[in-house]
């Protein structure tokens, strides 16, 4: 039986991903341009945003679909992901449009989580979690709402609550997906050295 081809490391699922770590600093230019006052500058951050948010999904869907998953594509995904959400978190704090302590709590929990898959990559991969999922996709919603400049919008103000709410629901999940990751971390590194265990699942995109 041949052998599966090797999955060359520059395919469109890993170019995607590099794409939107490249958009991070141009997202979080225009947000900061202008203090945030500047309401064109403020659109183009939210379209960027969204389309890099887009490439997140896309590039986990072409990756699986095709076969596409590298080990690169597995650390890589889940950092460019982070490194948006943490921008954008940062940015918006420091806009006034955001809760620092809402900020530190989703930023700590990322880092380590981070840190955490390191620690355990060598025994498996954790597949991503329908939690993990949900909490990136509030926090993308809430981010992209908060972002827009609503209020110069006579009569969509009123979606800054919404945001505050979807954030906060995305806070929740963040902190519980978060504490699953751990156990499951935990338990993967204690089947490894017994012997019992590998992977347990697919990349950890959502995470």
């Amino acid at each position: 039986m041949p052998e599966a081809p090797a999955v060359g490391l520059w395919n469109i699922a890993n170019i995607l991903t590099v794409i939107r770590l490249l958009l991070v600093p141009v997202f979080t230019v225009l947000l900061l341009h202008d203090a945030g006052h500047d309401t064109s500058w403020r659109l183009a951050a939210a379209g960027v945003f969204m389309i890099a948010s887009f490439t997140d999904r896309l590039d986990g869907e072409l990756a699986r679909k095709r076969g596409l998953v590298t080990d690169f594509g597995k650390i890589a995904d889940p950092i460019a992901d982070k490194a948006l959400m943490g921008a954008a978190l940062v940015a918006l704090s420091v806009l006034g449009r955001l809760w620092w302590w809402v900020t530190i709590v989703i930023l700590v929990r990322e880092l380590g989580i981070t840190l955490l898959r390191f620690w355990v990559i060598k025994y498996g991969v954790i597949a991503a979690s329908r939690g993990g999922k949900l909490k990136t996709l509030l926090q993308a919603v809430a981010i992209s709402i908060s972002v827009l400049p609503l209020a110069a919008v006579p009569g969509l103000a009123w979606l800054g609550w919404i945001s505050t709410v979807i954030m906060g629901a995305a806070l929740v999940v963040t902190v519980v997906t978060g504490a699953d990751y751990v156990v499951k971390a935990i338990q993967l590194r204690r089947s490894a050295r017994t012997g019992a265990g590998s992977t347990t699942g697919a990349p950890t995109e959502g995470a």
